[in-house]
């Protein structure tokens, strides 16, 4: 059934506010309108009405008898309205987790396993947002955080989740035209897939050289990717080499899209972590949920990358 008739919604909140206050200043201000757009609201609600609502003197403003019965129910309809609408939304926000996190850490780690959060927790709404250049992390607008760090930010409270292995991988097909490869220094023969972000916190392939006590060579070729999810995936179709983290990759060298080229690992001091705002309190369940599901699935202690040298 249709609810007819329905007065202009724009002018109720006008004539409530007029009404309240008695003033169309005090309305305007209030609404941060100008007084002219709450004079022209309650005029045009008067004529849907086909009555005046406020008697109007040179000193003073006052409802009408009719302006007087309206406002009571009016008032009472929109405090209602207001009282479910904040309700709702508070059940929304509670049943709500929003995460931020780089692109590459929620392609390849945090998506790859939310449907399995999500089918235990049918109640929780996920919102994954990503961030790829953030400067302060206590700014994200968030519930939790998921970030590769060197260094664990001071205003943030720090969870270590893993710490990171790098390794050239590649397609199978790809090292299909190199069988020979034995040693770090033999990768010059290759196309390198090149992170080209200077902002990251990540390690690149001349500092990975270094770390291993090694002099970078010069690659026959590179391919500068700013993203580390498509740097991935052109490895993935067989375009070169790239640096992969473990737990970013895993999965791929489980199943063989993936593989290790030569043995050579570098172990990192770096973590990938879960920050968390300080002084927030108590999180709401569904955010300590959440919390609990993600510190289940991480690796377990010992586990090594396989190499296919």
């Amino acid at each position: 059934m249709k609810i007819q008739p329905m007065p202009p919604l724009n002018s109720l909140v006008a004539f409530e506010a007029a009404a309240r206050h008695l003033s169309f200043t005090l309305a305007a201000q209030e609404l941060s309108v100008t007084q002219g757009a709450i004079s022209r609201q309650v005029r045009h609600l008067e004529d849907f009405l086909g009555k005046s609502l406020f008697e109007r003197t040179t000193r003073a403003m006052h409802l009408t008898p009719s302006g007087s019965q309206y406002y009571e129910v009016v008032q009472e309809t929109l405090l209602r309205l207001a009282q479910a609408t904040g309700e709702l939304r508070h059940w929304r926000g509670a049943h709500q987790v929003t995460v931020a996190t780089s692109t590459a850490m929620a392609s390849l780690w945090l998506l790859p396993k939310v449907a399995a959060f999500q089918q235990a927790h049918e109640d929780i709404d996920l919102r994954i947002i990503a961030y790829d250049h953030v400067k302060d992390y206590s700014r994200l607008d968030c519930d939790l955080a998921l970030y590769y760090c060197r260094t664990p930010p001071q205003n943030m409270e720090v969870t270590p989740l893993f710490s990171e292995r790098v390794f050239p991988v590649c397609s199978p097909d790809y090292l299909a035209r190199f069988p020979n490869l034995q040693s770090p220094e033999q990768l010059a023969v290759c196309t390198w897939l090149w992170l080209e972000d200077p902002q990251r916190d990540w390690i690149g392939w001349p500092e990975w050289y270094r770390r291993l006590c090694l002099t970078p060579p010069e690659p026959r070729h590179r391919i500068n990717i700013n993203s580390y999810s498509m740097l991935i995936q052109s490895a993935l179709i067989g375009q070169g080499v790239a640096l992969a983290w473990n737990n970013l990759v895993n999965t791929h060298l489980e199943t063989g899209a993936l593989v290790r080229p030569i043995e050579a690992v570098l172990d990192t001091d770096a973590q990938f972590c879960l920050l968390e705002h300080q002084g927030r309190g108590r999180p709401r369940q569904s955010i300590e949920r959440f919390r609990q599901w993600l510190l289940e699935q991480l690796p377990a202690v010992g586990e090594q990358p396989q190499s296919a040298a």
